[in-house]
């Protein structure tokens, strides 16, 4: 504070007379000021920035191997490139589940899944997303968004668990897991049936722009979740037609997928741009989990090098995915190497909304925005988790403890084969996870499991619920 001395000045005492102020100014203001006029209507006040609409993009089973960016040959992504051209590309993108339920279910709380029991497909007590827990659509419609979902649901298909209960103020898509791409029975509108004709994924892309332009004066959210490119294998003539060349009739059938999903968020991109909203929106893009490769699984064609391992394993081949986060008017394109999950899409899709990420309890993923901007140095996260039944495993740094199943190695398809014993990469020299270190390394082995010991605390039994209506509270599974 800065003190005042009055002993040289009169003090005001409302009993003497006045002095008469004077309003004249000196001469040099008056030649100042067509200057500062000048000046003020070069630079007005800056109004606050407006919140950015908010596209969060999710591909279901498609391979790491299979779009543009990350080199891709005989499949062409030209919209998804050109997404990652304007934005972030992150070359060590995970999921938390390699599972598509339990991914959807850490994206819409930004929680491990593990933390309220969605483990699994079949999700928490009576399966589907608790209730106990808040969305982010739930979030976003408290800070003002207009919220909408098109696609995929799988968190539930009970009426209390419908999109429109959690959070979004209008649903067009399916509730399970799987759906035809050609007949439109159990495709909604809201709550009723959608009696749609065309090909699923351009009905979602239909759908989707038609959502940004009743919306274009925002602020909107939109979680567009397509199905494409899990099974049943359905594609278009004209689609199938382009691909003729491909041999394999399943990776002629899934090339034709892809092309479908890319021309459908192309369509959405073409959308915002022609609107004028395609600097201040932030656009993100995963897949779900990583391909079905190996017997046993929805198996579609997808390709996961340089990666091992498939979808329903905690190998790199069921949890890194292509990822992808752009917005224009705050991020510079480039290339981010650091360990991120999508759990910190939840965060970071928060504070780009302007809400207190930090004032949320038991948030767990982290806003990448200061990372991505240069403000923040480093990784996001010490460490990254897995439990997936008894497939376990930990990232920190360059380093991942994992026990995966059997059947990646035996690739036979049977069932109940268990579960590797512990085994540790080094992913900096090791992508594909070949060389095991554990013998040689026993002290990073102990170091890696205390801390997923840690964090496995914390976790319940599968179909459990944080109420305690779904079952056991807590279920300790083996360490990795």
């Amino acid at each position: 504070m800065v003190k005042r001395n009055f002993a040289k000045h009169e003090r005001f005492n409302l009993s003497t007379p006045h002095r008469r102020l004077s309003l004249r100014m000196p001469t040099s203001f008056h030649r100042l000021l067509p200057v500062l006029l000048a000046f003020a209507s070069a630079f007005p006040i800056l109004a606050a920035p407006a919140k950015p609409n908010i596209l969060v993009i999710v591909g279901d089973d498609m391979g790491y191997a299979d779009v543009g960016f990350h080199g891709c040959k005989d499949i062409p992504t030209p919209h998804l490139d050109a997404l990652a051209k304007s934005g972030v590309r992150f070359t060590s993108g995970y999921v938390s589940g390699p599972y598509c339920s339990p991914t959807r279910a850490g994206l819409m709380t930004g929680r491990y899944q593990n933390r309220f029991g969605h483990e699994f497909n079949s999700g928490g007590a009576g399966g589907g997303l608790p209730l106990t827990e808040t969305t982010l659509p739930d979030r976003l419609k408290a800070a003002g968004y207009r919220t909408g979902m098109v696609g995929k649901w799988h968190l539930g298909d009970k009426p209390e668990q419908h999109p429109l209960k959690r959070g979004f103020g209008e649903f067009f898509g399916f509730l399970g897991g799987a759906h035809s791409y050609f007949e439109s029975s159990g495709v909604l509108r809201g709550t009723e049936p959608a009696n749609e004709k065309e090909y699923l994924t351009d009905a979602f892309g239909r759908e989707a722009a038609a959502f940004v332009e009743r919306h274009k004066d925002g602020p909107w959210f939109l979680y567009l979740a397509f199905n494409a490119v899990h099974t049943p294998m359905h594609a278009t003539d004209a689609r199938l037609a382009k691909f003729a060349h491909i041999a394999d009739n399943q990776r002629r059938t899934y090339a034709a997928m892809m092309v479908a999903m890319d021309e459908a968020i192309g369509k959405v991109r073409a959308k915002i741009a022609a609107l004028g909203l395609e600097q201040n929106t932030l656009v993100t893009f995963i897949s779900d989990n990583g391909g079905p490769a190996m017997p046993g699984v929805t198996v579609n064609g997808s390709v996961n090098t340089p990666l091992r391992g498939s979808k329903r394993t905690t190998l790199e081949g069921g949890v890194r995915v292509p990822f992808l986060v752009s917005w224009p008017a705050r991020l510079k394109p480039g290339v981010f190497d650091q360990p991120a999950i999508q759990l910190d899409l939840h965060a970071t899709a928060l504070a780009a909304a302007g809400v207190d990420v930090k004032s949320i309890a038991k948030l767990e993923g982290v806003n990448l925005l200061p990372f991505l901007t240069g403000e923040k140095s480093g990784a996001p996260h010490e460490a990254l988790f897995w439990r997936f039944g008894d497939q376990t495993a930990i990232r920190a740094g360059d380093w991942k403890l994992v026990r995966y199943d059997v059947n990646a190695d035996t690739r036979t398809g049977a069932g109940n084969q268990g579960v590797t014993a512990a085994r540790l990469y080094n992913l900096a020299t090791d992508i594909h996870e070949d060389k095991d270190l554990a013998a040689a390394m026993p002290d990073k082995v102990k170091e890696l499991r205390a801390q997923w010991d840690a964090w496995d605390k914390a976790n319940l039994a599968p179909g459990a619920t944080e109420d305690g209506k779904g079952g056991k509270k807590k279920q300790r599974k083996k360490t990795p």
